[in-house]
């Protein structure tokens, strides 16, 4: 039983190297949606929903019951590291890697991907209602923290990985951390953490397609002139300050 846990990370490090091994076709760029570079985080999370009152819910308690034999004290370092591969998507270009965007258009990537990840896993959350294992909240399924994880490796992954494959190996290692204690503190059941890894690629190659549209709209916002006057007023006794600009 003790060579559970080991035999769960060594599944998860394993689907991790599948990731950062994928050619460069099964990545949507510019406006060239491909629809099987959606096929894997897709295939997540219709696995992943077959533990919710599915083929699949026993083996979700089976893990659990497996976790409590090895389980001695919960620890809450995925609560920090989720964000881990989130930053390097910034912070390895500082150290000398070559990003395939700058940083502008970086900004723009990881907000977009986040907030898909976070409309689709909190929607889901409250329309599936899953009970944690832990607690009587219901909204289990699926794992936030194992989103946020996986999307911020996707992202570094889709940014990095041609230049080397040790930064895929390391950041899907970091989000594949993260859901083994999301597991192991009983926040969330097996499928959970699938799902949520699922949703995490998934806004990511989402927010890679959607990259051009977005800068799009944004260039045509900030490339407006216009000028700014600011001065003070001072009519019939009342002081105050005038604003005035023209697009």
């Amino acid at each position: 039983m003790k060579t559970f846990p080991f035999f769960l990370a060594c599944m998860f490090l394993c689907q991790a190297s599948l990731f950062a091994q994928n050619t460069t076709d099964t990545v949507p760029v510019a406006n060239d949606f491909k629809v099987k570079s959606f096929i894997v985080p897709a295939s997540l999370i219709v696995v992943g929903s077959l533990g919710v009152d599915g083929l699949l819910t026993p083996l979700n308690k089976q893990v659990n019951e497996k976790m409590d034999d090895i389980r001695c004290r919960k620890f809450h370092a995925d609560d920090h590291i989720q964000y881990l591969p989130v930053v390097s998507v910034f912070g390895l270009s500082l150290a000398g890697a070559q990003a395939k965007h700058n940083y502008y258009e970086r900004i723009l990537l990881t907000a977009t991907s986040w907030v898909v990840m976070g409309v689709a896993v909190n929607g889901v959350k409250y329309a599936v209602k899953e009970k944690r294992p832990d607690t009587f909240a219901r909204n289990s399924f699926p794992s936030g923290h194992t989103a946020t994880a996986f999307m911020g490796a996707e992202l570094v992954r889709l940014e990095y990985g041609d230049e080397s494959i040790w930064y895929s190996v390391a950041a899907y290692s970091v989000a594949s951390a993260v859901g083994i204690m999301r597991i192991y503190n009983e926040r969330h059941w097996l499928m959970d953490v699938v799902a949520g890894a699922g949703f995490g690629i998934l806004s990511a190659r989402i927010g890679y397609w959607l990259l051009p549209y977005i800068k799009g709209f944004t260039d045509k916002i900030f490339d407006k002139k216009f000028s700014l006057a600011i001065q003070p007023v001072d009519e019939e006794g009342q002081m105050g300050i005038g604003l005035s600009y023209i697009f």
